[in-house]
């Protein structure tokens, strides 16, 4: 029954709040570290554990495997036994295996620590958005607090680099994973004084087939782009999405059936919901890709160590921040499609001055639209994350928050995939060793950026220049073309948001879907579970 009676104002967070959201900032920043901190330890760890080249690709990817996997399960699992417990839980999880990390003396051992430390990671993202959303329920403050968290989840991307070139310059490779345990010491000291508990009393049980099929699904999709990144149209890859898809199939029909579904799949019905998660898929995959040719193109093309191309990024995760910040004032005054749509169009701009950067004195215009682009991914990344949590109500706002970061890890990985083979196969097509060049080192150099690297170390100086000038050429010829790609993606990300959010307006812009449009969606839930019922005792009649 609904009421004409106006609604009473939502309490105001007071100064526990904000000192809970700072303490729920320390995880979510660890997080993002934890995901580009490896790459500059690698040439460290391969002298100390001498992994084989397959083990290598699972020391780095299995952490982001497990995470992706696990998201919807802890997701829904802290809407069941509580938010904060399963976060205190997880840091515990996460302290101790990255403990077992820094000091594995084998590389199987280091692949089964981070395995572990992936699946305790994936209790922290979730259980972090899901608690602000209970914290903070005045929709001003609620888009302040996600833009704050959604400030920390960038920077720490960025910083990754420049973080762990500093611990490597002073300590051996396992330094880079005792990163997270002050951070969950601290946050276990703390949380109980600060963190409220809240669980769905009616949530049900998990259903443990659910549970795999989603484990399944999720997997087998991940391996399979990564693999295609990697390799190429192989058969593995192709099949595994296939299997993957099939399974994820199978996992939503399940759904349907279960009165406690591991995912409600009626929160696709809010169409805040959707059009956030669909621009936001759409939106990480133009930023995957071209993020993985800028990084090439600052260290391969212009020769920087890992750690400076981390510092040159500093200038962009900066923007990005300051981006999320001012992103819910604009959301206040403006439409929510229109701030979110003028967002990505202003990426947009920045992609296609990649199209236009060169090898000898593109440094400058990739820097500048590096920085362009993550001023439209930061403002995104805090309005449309609070659109999908806010979206939700406030019993499966753990689910809402693992789907945004599946969203978001799925846009990322067919990114990589597809516009890495994009940029691959313009490298290849128009990389044209010099005239005189061995055949070996000819071979290597049509093969990738890379092994035209290591083919030129074995050659005479000029021979060597000559070889590099061609490969970097080459080289820019990919990121010239992703950067249309890139751009042409994200104009589509903002035609979705300038037409299915053209009428949203949030108070305050925390994606909140207002009260009037909540109350018409679930009358008409509640008439279509009505509906149901109805043509149920009709079948069970006849």
């Amino acid at each position: 029954m609904s009421s004409n009676a106006p609604e009473a104002p939502a309490r105001k967070a007071g100064s526990r709040e904000w000192l809970g959201l700072a303490v729920l900032a320390l995880p979510t920043l660890l997080i993002s570290l934890d995901q580009s901190v490896l790459y500059l330890a690698l040439p460290h760890l391969a002298e100390g554990l001498r992994p084989t080249g397959t083990q290598t690709l699972w020391i780095m990817d299995i952490y982001g495997f497990l995470i992706a996997g696990f998201l919807i399960t802890m997701g829904t699992l802290g809407d069941r036994i509580g938010r904060r417990k399963l976060l205190m839980t997880g840091a515990v999880a996460v302290g101790l295996t990255s403990v077992a990390a820094a000091y594995s003396t084998s590389a199987e051992g280091l692949i089964a620590t981070r395995a572990l430390l992936g699946v305790a990671a994936a209790t922290l993202m979730p259980s972090t958005l899901a608690l602000i959303s209970n914290m903070f329920q005045d929709p001003h403050q609620k888009g302040r607090a996600i833009a704050v968290w959604a400030s920390c989840f960038m920077g720490g991307t960025a910083l990754g680099p420049v973080v762990g070139g500093t611990l490597l310059e002073y300590f051996w490779w396992g330094s880079v994973f005792l990163l997270g345990v002050p951070v969950m010491v601290l946050l276990l000291a703390v949380a109980p004084f600060v963190l409220p508990e809240y669980k769905d009393p009616n949530a049900g049980r998990i259903d443990l087939a659910s549970v795999l099929l989603s484990l399944v699904s999720i997997l087998s999709v991940i391996f399979g782009l990564k693999e295609l990144a990697r390799y190429g149209f192989k058969a593995l890859p192709l099949a595994a999405i296939v299997v993957g898809v099939a399974v994820g199939w199978v996992f939503v029909k399940r759904q349907g059936r279960l009165e406690h579904p591991l995912l409600d799949l009626r929160l696709f019905r809010v169409a805040t919901f959707t059009a956030a998660l669909l621009i936001l898929m759409v939106s990480m995959l133009g930023t995957g890709g071209g993020y993985l040719f800028i990084t090439g193109f600052l260290q391969m093309v212009e020769g920087m160590s890992p750690m400076e191309a981390g510092l040159w990024m500093v200038p962009a995760a900066a923007a990005s921040v300051l981006a999320a910040q001012v992103a819910p004032v604009l959301a206040k005054r403006f439409q929510l499609g229109t701030v979110i749509g003028a967002s990505l169009l202003i990426g947009m701009t920045g992609y296609a001055m990649l199209a236009f950067v060169d090898p000898v004195a593109g440094l400058p215009l990739l820097l500048a639209g590096f920085v362009i682009i993550f001023i439209g991914v930061g403002t995104f990344g805090a309005l449309g994350t609070g659109m999908v949590v806010g979206s939700a109500p406030p019993e499966r706002a753990g689910s809402a928050a693992a789907l945004s970061s599946i969203s978001g890890d799925l846009g990322t990985a067919l990114g990589i995939a597809t516009l890495g083979s994009l940029g691959t196969a313009v490298y290849r097509g128009s990389v044209e060793p010099p005239a005189g060049t061995p055949a070996d080192a000819a071979n290597a150099a049509g093969v990738s950026m890379e092994e035209a690297l290591n083919a030129a170390r074995a050659l005479p100086g000029d021979a060597a220049d000559s070889l590099l000038t061609a490969a970097e050429d080459a080289y820019t010829n990919g990121l010239n073309t992703i950067g249309v790609a890139c751009a042409v993606i994200t104009a589509v990300s903002a035609t979705i948001a300038l037409t299915m959010l053209r009428k949203r307006r949030t108070a305050g812009g925390s994606g909140d879907v207002p009260p009037q449009e909540q109350e018409q969606e679930q009358q008409q839930e509640q008439q279509q579970q009505e509906q149901r019922q109805e043509q149920q005792e009709k079948e069970a009649v006849n």
